[in-house]
């Protein structure tokens, strides 16, 4: 660089707007996106440990997205080159690989390269990049206010994580004119400008979420007022207003503001709010949405999510639809809001995604003959005997009667199910009755059926079919306990999650899916624990592990401070977690100040005190009436031991302690059932005598304590004789807490 081109880039330096010369350099200078680069999140962390992969960032003009870029280039030890879509095009591509093959050649550094406006490449472009991100001659790092699944290449997107950056708040904007006015070197620190509350509301609320439109505002208002006779720069109301003009509405009729502001709509519509269908079909129309395609929509759910409880919605949509070709704009917003109100408003039912059930069992059921009396007569009654036995509905009273249409495969499957809304409810009725009949019609003469006798022997292939089952019975229960706490956590990608108990990684694995923004800690009890989650955790990248702590609870708050102090997380979940602790409550409590202001506690409890009692499993006539009742006594004094962590607790007193404790908590009780297979080897493990390597007496060892030992071996010997090789229905009692971060 000459002694010209040195001067001429510093006079452009000094020259440039405000939002340039304050575009921060370090990641606590920026301001926002906590969710992203907050303590503990992914990319923080990635980038203070200079382990990026490919990267895209995406969200709306103002938000930081070039700026986090530059900010990785300044922390990163790897070479940095910068090219904008827009002007670019392959031979800058090839360019910037050829510079990228060199460094690591000859340099052995990495080589990120930055594209701004990644969505303005063409496919050819996009296609150019792929194999140099694959083969990792390049780190890629694109930032693209449009949508990437479907702006960018799904080849480099799938190579890619994914960051979305959202709108500034008001208070992220009002941090930014702070720091714009405080900066001496790069912003008006050297000026005495005092702006008046109301003319910073008015600019951090027009601004709407744009540091840059903010910035260029605040630039305006200071360069074009003169001083007082103080020496100050008022920035008052006026000249705010005079700054900034009227708020944009984000809108892009081909990209997310189109997809997200429709289905805003048709979701309120869909939720029987008028209120907010109104004003996304404001927003539609004032940004020039074509009220074609509203009202297509609203077809489409007139049938979807009204349907029979009102069938004439569709009639009246259409009416809307046809009137608004008649009279064109303005006056067509007449019946495009009148569709909209009556949508809105109208009862609702889905029960006509039973076609879509009738279509899954079409594509099952595919060899599913015609029942006979169904097919037609004019061809093969003779021979074949086809349409026989028909019978003709309009020669019975109210022109229905008992029959069988459905293929023999599928006799008894019921697709529609009418709801309780509207003009439905009264075909609701209608169709469940004539059901009911049916199915007598279809069970008629099953009495002369053969009867398939079971056996108490020895465990054959049958056996081995409900051993499965009831495995898969387990599984599925876990996994409704699991899909319940995650549907109650309501995670957000970038969330920070702890698992209280991650031993057998249910909860852990499903957190990583749902949090691949933010981070997941799980803590379990011992190292043995400690190795197995990690040896299953190896096949991710090392920063898309989750962070083990081996610890017991009330230790764990001890190793969270010194792990990262200023850690919160938005969710602490766990699953058979408070069980044995003796103190339930301090566990929690002492959890607490690791929360975020927001952030709550999401536990399944199964409550011991509530399981399945092993004598409800025997019929009185199995035992004498005197030894049934020593049996009862003997069992139920297990759950009645108040020295007992796991028994001495259910979830109503819990209840109580916790909100003594000045905590607020939500608890409900949901009763579990499932099939258990009585199997010799479960019987042997309730009847073997006490170990001294485990704690806790098996169910003999309770028993001894009012039994005597000949009482005991009856017992067994009717368990043997009358439960084993038997599936009974096993109950058990889950508790779900709920218990949210008081107020900091």
């Amino acid at each position: 660089m000459d002694l010209f081109e040195h001067s001429y880039q510093q006079q452009v330096k000094a020259e440039a707007p405000l939002a340039d010369r304050m575009r921060p350099r370090t990641l606590d200078e920026f301001v926002g996106q906590d969710h992203i680069i907050g303590a503990g999140r992914l990319l923080r962390r990635a980038i203070i440990a200079d382990q990026l992969s490919s990267l895209i960032f995406f969200g709306p003009p103002g938000t930081g997205k070039t700026t986090l870029a530059r900010i990785i280039a300044q922390t990163t030890r790897a070479h940095f080159i910068a090219i904008n879509a827009v002007l670019a095009g392959v031979k800058d591509i090839r360019e910037a690989i050829a510079t990228a093959t060199n460094q690591g050649k000859y340099h052995q550094q990495k080589t990120i390269l930055f594209v701004d406006e990644v969505h303005r490449f063409n496919k050819s472009q996009q296609d150019a990049l792929l194999p140099w991100v694959e083969n990792g001659t390049i780190i890629l790092i694109g930032a693209t206010t449009e949508n990437p699944y479907f702006e960018v290449n799904k080849a480099l997107v799938s190579r890619s994580r994914l960051f979305q950056l959202k709108p500034l708040t008001t208070e992220d904007l009002a941090q930014v004119i702070q720091q714009a006015l405080t900066n001496c070197d790069r912003g008006y620190g050297k000026f005495n400008v005092q702006i008046e509350p109301e003319a910073l509301k008015h600019l951090t609320n027009v601004a709407n979420g744009d540091a840059r439109s903010l910035l260029n505002a605040i630039e305006l208002a200071v360069e074009t007022t003169q001083p007082n006779d103080d020496g100050k720069i008022l920035i008052n109301l006026a000249v705010a207003e005079e700054s900034i003009q009227q708020r944009a509405v984000l809108y892009d009729k081909e990209g997310d503001a189109h997809f997200d502001t429709i289905s805003a709509f048709i979701k309120s519509v869909r939720g029987s709010d008028p209120d907010a269908a109104l004003y996304w079909l404001a927003k539609m129309v004032y940004a020039g949405e074509d009220p074609r395609f509203i009202l297509r929509r609203l077809l489409i759910l007139a049938s979807e999510d009204i349907g029979l409880a009102d069938p004439n919605a569709v009639t009246i949509v259409n009416s809307c639809a046809q009137a608004f070709d008649r009279v064109g704009m303005p006056e067509g917003r007449y019946p495009l809001a009148q569709a909209t109100l009556y949508l809105a408003t109208a009862a609702k039912s889905n029960s006509i995604m039973g076609f879509f059930d009738a279509l899954a069992a079409v594509e099952q059921e595919q060899q599913s003959d015609i029942p006979n009396h169904l097919k037609d007569a004019n061809r093969d009654k003779k021979g074949l005997g086809h349409g026989a036995n028909y019978i003709y509905p309009h020669a019975y009273r109210d022109h229905w009667v008992e029959q069988q249409y459905l293929p023999s495969s599928l006799r008894g499957r019921v697709f529609y199910q009418p709801s309780d809304m509207g003009q439905e409810a009264e075909i609701k009725t209608q169709v469940a009755r004539r059901r009911e009949a049916q199915l007598a019609a279809q069970i008629e003469g099953i009495g002369t059926s053969s009867i398939e006798m079971l056996t108490y022997g020895e465990p054959d292939q049958q056996s081995d079919l409900w051993l499965q089952r009831t495995v898969s019975q387990v599984g599925k229960q876990l996994g409704e306990t699991r899909d319940r706490l995650f549907a109650s956590a309501q995670l957000q990608r970038h969330d920070l999650l702890l698992d209280l108990n991650a031993k057998t990684g249910l909860l852990t694995w499903e957190a990583l899916r749902q949090v691949p923004e933010g981070g997941v800690y799980a803590c379990v009890r011992s190292h043995t624990e400690a190795e197995a989650l990690q040896e299953q955790a190896a096949i991710l990248p090392e920063l898309l592990r989750p962070i083990v702590l081996t610890t017991n609870l009330s230790e764990l708050p001890a190793l969270l401070a010194q792990q990262a102090s200023d850690l919160c997380f938005d969710c602490i979940m766990g699953r058979n977690v408070l069980m044995s602790e003796p103190d339930k409550v301090v566990v929690l409590k002492n959890l607490i100040p690791w929360l975020s202001t927001d952030g709550r506690f999401i536990l399944a409890e199964t409550v011991p005190r509530y399981t399945q009692r092993l004598y409800d499993l025997l019929q009185p006539a199995w035992l004498n009436s005197k030894l049934l009742a020593k049996l009862k006594t003997a069992e139920e004094a297990i759950y009645d031991n108040p020295s007992d962590p796991m028994i001495n607790w259910d979830s109503v007193d819990l209840q109580e302690d916790l909100e003594q404790a000045g905590l607020t908590v939500k608890v409900e009780q949901e009763r579990s059932q499932t099939d258990l297979l009585i199997t010799t080897q479960l019987l042997e493990r309730w009847f073997a005598p006490k170990r001294k390597s485990y704690p806790r007496s098996p169910y003999r060892g309770h028993l001894e304590k009012t039994l005597t030992t000949g009482e005991i071996e009856t017992v067994q010997r009717v368990f043997t004789k009358y439960l084993r090789h038997q599936t009974v229905t096993w109950s058990s009692m889950i508790a779900y807490l709920t218990v949210n971060s008081p107020v900091k």
